[in-house]
């Protein structure tokens, strides 16, 4: 039995469903460098998942690795304060226009639940609103009207996922994203009880229209609403000071996480002293005072991989490169689409989008709901045969993915997208 055989099937005796739980294919990769991943048979893939997304200055980038392997001879956890977390923590408040404060954790997902704790701890209310569609980690408040399967009346909650208390869905209000009208109304008639509202600033792949994130800051400052920004995808990928440097709306906190720490178990949250001075657990402001503890926040190996991760994109500030690398990948596939008849909307900014296949425009959640996601999963099959490798959702695009890298993807596109013709009636 071959290696690669042999490790399937350990995979599949071990893990429930064969996989860890990340929705991506059932391939198993051995290492990555660069724009590239290989997997455990040799077979080499350009890298549009990127780890999903942190790898933005790419794979084992040597001033990483560097960095990295300085630290490990010198400890890889202290659950102390270190010199490297101080100094990223620094850098990450000098970059994003709303940091004046931060608090590290280790995931996207402890980062949106703290800053809802944050954010009640600090208005004394109980309930968050969140838009449709919206991603926020894994806990069951972020889990609220994710991926719901039919359209329920706005603002009420749906859950979607088993294990979590029907008790959950009363403490979230759901409101449609690029919808301000509807938004406005929910917010009106809930405002006594709103403790704060989270939105990603650029929801999965979907753009903000414009005067949209104006609107709710705007009302949010109106009725003293504290606005949180989940930027764990956009922080340091549209822009050195992220999504709201980019569309230049600046909320009270933010949830920073995966650039911001090259590829390790790190994330965190920033924001006005004001709202963050509710981590402070010898003030005596409130009370109990709010608990975070974390076994690895603020590792002094994810700090280094963090810094120099930072560092090159201070140096080299990729950004309109990472634009006009996305921009030219997105309107190549639309020509595509277009040259074979399939309907299909190409939907995204320069470094992040995606392809939903329908007839209709895309400017939130339910515009979703009728794309035929069995043509999706024909293209990404497709693509991992020619050679490119992304996740069952979004491509991201690296600062080296170069020019043989864009060539060979757009071959590869017109392989893939002509075979759906072959296995689909389109």
């Amino acid at each position: 039995m071959e290696k690669s055989d042999q490790i399937t099937n350990l995979a599949k005796d071990i893990f429930p469903g064969s996989n860890n739980g990340n929705p991506t294919s059932d391939l198993i990769m051995s290492k990555a460098v660069g724009s590239k991943i290989w997997d455990i048979d040799g077979n080499e893939y350009i890298d549009y998942l990127l780890g999903s997304g942190p790898m933005v200055i790419g794979h084992s980038h040597p001033k990483v690795v560097e960095a990295v392997s300085k630290q490990l001879s010198s400890g890889s956890t202290f659950f102390a304060l270190n010199e490297l977390s101080i100094r990223l923590g620094q850098e990450i408040i000098d970059a994003v226009p709303c940091a004046e404060q931060i608090r590290y954790v280790t995931s996207g997902t402890e980062a949106t639940l703290y800053a809802m704790r944050a954010v009640r701890a600090f208005t004394g209310k109980e309930k968050i609103l969140k838009f449709e569609g919206g991603y926020h980690g894994m806990h069951d408040y972020s889990l609220m009207s994710l991926m719901p399967k039919s359209e329920v009346e706005y603002p009420i909650a749906s859950i979607d996922s088993s294990g979590i208390p029907e008790a959950i869905k009363n403490e979230m209000l759901i409101a449609p994203f690029n919808d301000f009208e509807t938004t406005e109304d929910i917010i009106k008639k809930n405002k006594e009880e709103i403790a704060g509202v989270i939105i990603e600033p650029f929801q999965r792949v979907i753009k903000p229209k414009p005067g949209f994130l104006e609107s709710v800051r705007k009302i949010t400052n109106k009725y003293n609403i504290p606005l949180i920004f989940d930027e764990i995808v956009t922080g340091f990928r549209f822009g050195y000071g992220g999504a709201q440097e980019y569309y230049n709306v600046v909320p009270d906190l933010c949830t920073l996480g995966k650039i911001v720490a090259g590829g390790y178990p790190l994330a965190a949250i920033v924001g006005k002293k004001n709202l963050m001075e509710v981590f402070n657990q010898k003030s005596d402001t409130i009370s109990p005072p709010l608990v975070q503890i974390g076994t690895l926040s603020g590792n002094p190996i994810s700090s280094a991989a963090g810094l120099a991760t930072l560092d090159v994109l201070k140096a080299e500030n990729p950004y309109e490169k990472l634009f006009e690398t996305g921009n030219f990948l997105q309107s190549t596939l639309r020509e595509i689409f277009n040259r074979h008849e399939i309907p299909a909307q190409v939907v995204g900014e320069g470094p992040v989008f995606d392809v939903y296949f329908c007839s209709n425009e895309i400017s939130n959640y339910r515009d979703t709901m009728g794309a035929d996601k069995s043509i999706l999963n024909s293209l990404n099959s497709n693509l991992i045969e020619a050679g490119i490798f992304k996740g069952d959702t979004k491509y991201y695009v690296s600062s080296v993915h170069d020019s043989f890298d864009v060539e060979k993807t757009v071959s590869a596109f017109e392989v893939a997208v002509a075979k759906l013709k072959e296995q689909h009636d389109i």
